[in-house]
């Protein structure tokens, strides 16, 4: 080993040098404490031999100097002194000894207490490259998760979170501890809402939500709905996820142009209807979490609540109640009820959760692992500008096709042909760009011939709020007897320079009725609905539009345009 000894009797330096050199050592030597320091950052030593009482710089304040240059290094001080008071000895150990060495000095003991500190320098090299190892590691975790979580905004992107109903907190890393939250503006309108709580954290909880993504935002810009997208998320994580491991979520379908809110909670903690009015209603887990249930045991069937303009969706992962305060204390669900039971006209649930969790805690800012979010029901007309769920396909697809699709008996209970049929139209590259208005046409064509024309419902029921529930239950009655009944769709593409023509064509089994005489059949209530909001919402958007057949066919013209050279698509 590298050996210093400072000393300023000559013949106790050399008398101590000639003993550490016989055992094997390389010795360096100082005669007072300034060149002690000196010598220390010329060669480093391993151990250094201190005397108490030196010139120019006595050996505490060297042995300060010295232990300050080592820094994170471990550089045992071994004081040689005749000084035996006990408060000498304290001085020594206070300027940053480690040990003694009494006069004379005997080489049994020297040589024990090299033998010592060389195991004790050992395992401090071994623990400072161990540190350095995990340093090392955890650099690379964390890069390796920036990178990770550069790919899962590219795949996951926000959607419409930045949205300005929508408010939440969510960690900056929320997939590595298991939290995920998306949201989507389906095509015709409405908004859709994921939060989701993985078993687990780190990498696992990101491989499991890379899918739910993909799959919430892809399901999403096709059309199809929440019941749907809950299917095809279960039977995805059932087929990735170890046992043991599974997704709580819950998913919300707003819709408040038409003033229905569709809530499935599996395994997260209650959700809250915060209406405008000062009612407060409970959205409990009613549902085992998905990625548990096998697909034919899945059971996607969701709460319907009717709700209105300035009510509020209030959601939140476990993390929100079991916020601990200093004591270990959790916040509890029953603190969140007490927020939103003395919420006032002006207050916003969001901001009122917030302040309780920060005022609890006694933090500033929320823990990683806490998402709350905060959705306004909003009345957005049919016509609202709805952003790109995903960038567009590399291919391009016909320009001028024919296609005829008849859905028929069971399966208009079973399945819903808006998706296909939007992802048909978008085989247009131009006219994926109108995506939101080409599916308000088809939605609105088949709202109007399935739930009026087959299944004969009247859209006066939908005025009231018992009218509103009579009028779903009815709705899942009436489609338990389908068989005989048949909606067709007719649809026609043709280019036309720097624009496109699609003409969609509608018709159902129903009875239909007479436009010109005015007297509606079961197809219309008394409010005419082939005149009222639907068709309303069809003129607006079609250069022609026109009823046929005995009232039970509908025919649109709709032209396109490509946008101008530069223009963006919001």
């Amino acid at each position: 080993m590298n050996l210093l000894i400072a000393e300023d009797s000559d013949s106790d330096r050399m008398i101590l040098a000639t003993l550490l050199r016989r055992l094997g050592h390389q010795v360096y030597e100082a005669s007072d404490g300034l060149e002690a320091v000196a010598v220390f950052v010329k060669f480093e030593p391993d151990i250094v031999f201190m005397d108490a009482l030196m010139p120019k710089m006595s050996g505490m304040e060297a042995t300060r100097k010295i232990k300050g240059l080592a820094g994170a290094r471990f550089i045992p001080v071994i004081f040689i002194t005749s000084l035996a008071g006990e408060s000498e000895q304290a001085s020594c150990l206070e300027a940053g000894g480690d040990d003694f060495l009494l006069k004379p000095y005997r080489r049994v003991i020297l040589e024990a207490k090299i033998n010592a500190y060389s195991r004790m320098l050992a395992l401090h090299r071994s623990v400072m490259q161990q540190r350095d190892q995990i340093r090392r590691q955890n650099e690379q975790m964390l890069h390796e998760q920036r990178t990770a979580r550069r790919v899962f905004d590219n795949v996951a992107h926000t959607g419409c979170l930045d949205a300005s109903n929508i408010r939440y907190h969510a960690s900056p890393l929320s997939i590595f501890n298991g939290d995920v939250l998306f949201a989507a503006e389906r095509p015709g309108g409405g908004t859709l809402l994921f939060m989701g709580d993985f078993t687990g954290h780190g990498l696992p909880a990101a491989i499991g939500a890379m899918p739910i993504a993909e799959v919430f935002y892809g399901m999403a810009a096709k059309g199809f709905g929440a019941a749907d997208i809950l299917t095809e998320i279960n039977q995805k994580l059932c087929s990735i996820l170890p046992v043991g491991m599974f997704c709580c979520g819950v998913l919300v379908e707003a819709d408040g142009k038409q003033g229905a809110i569709r809530v499935w909670n599996g395994g997260l903690p209650d959700g809250w209807l915060v209406r405008k009015n000062g009612e407060r209603i409970a959205i409990p887990s009613r549902h085992l979490p998905l990625g548990v249930q096998s697909p034919d045991r899945f059971n996607a069937s969701m709460d319907l609540l009717n709700a209105e303009p300035e009510d509020y969706i209030v959601l939140m992962t476990d993390g929100f109640p079991e916020s601990c305060d200093v004591r270990g204390e959790s916040l509890g669900e029953d603190a969140v009820r007490q927020v939103l039971a003395e919420l006032g006209s002006d207050d916003h649930p969001f901001e009122a959760l917030m302040a309780q969790l920060q005022a609890f805690t006694g933090h500033p800012d929320p823990a990683d692992d806490i998402t709350l979010c905060c959705l306004e029901v909003v009345a957005r007309g049919a016509l609202a500008d709805v952003a790109e769920s995903a960038p567009e396909s590399a291919l391009s697809g016909p320009g001028s096709w024919h296609c005829v699709y008849e859905i028929r008996d069971r399966s208009l209970a079973d399945f819903n042909p808006l998706p296909l049929l939007l992802h048909i139209c978008m085989e247009v590259p131009g006219l994926r760009r109108r995506s939101g208005e080409v599916f308000t046409l088809l939605s609105e064509l088949y709202s109007n011939a399935l739930e009026h024309g087959v299944l004969e419902l009247s859209s006066e029921w939908k005025k009231s709020a018992e009218g509103f529930s009579l009028y779903y239950e009815e709705r899942t009655r009436r489609l338990s007897d389908t068989e005989g009944h048949y909606i067709r769709f007719t649809l026609d593409h043709e280019p036309r320079p720097g624009a496109g023509r699609l003409r969609i064509r509608c018709e159902d089994s129903g009875q239909g009725f007479d436009m010109n005489k005015g007297n509606a059949s079961a197809q219309t209530s008394a409010s005419n609905e082939y005149s009222g909001r639907g068709m309303e919402i069809l003129r607006r958007l079609a250069r022609e539009f026109s009823v046929c057949g005995s009232g039970n066919c509908v025919e649109i013209v709709y032209d396109w345009e490509f946008p101008a050279q530069g223009a963006t698509s919001h």
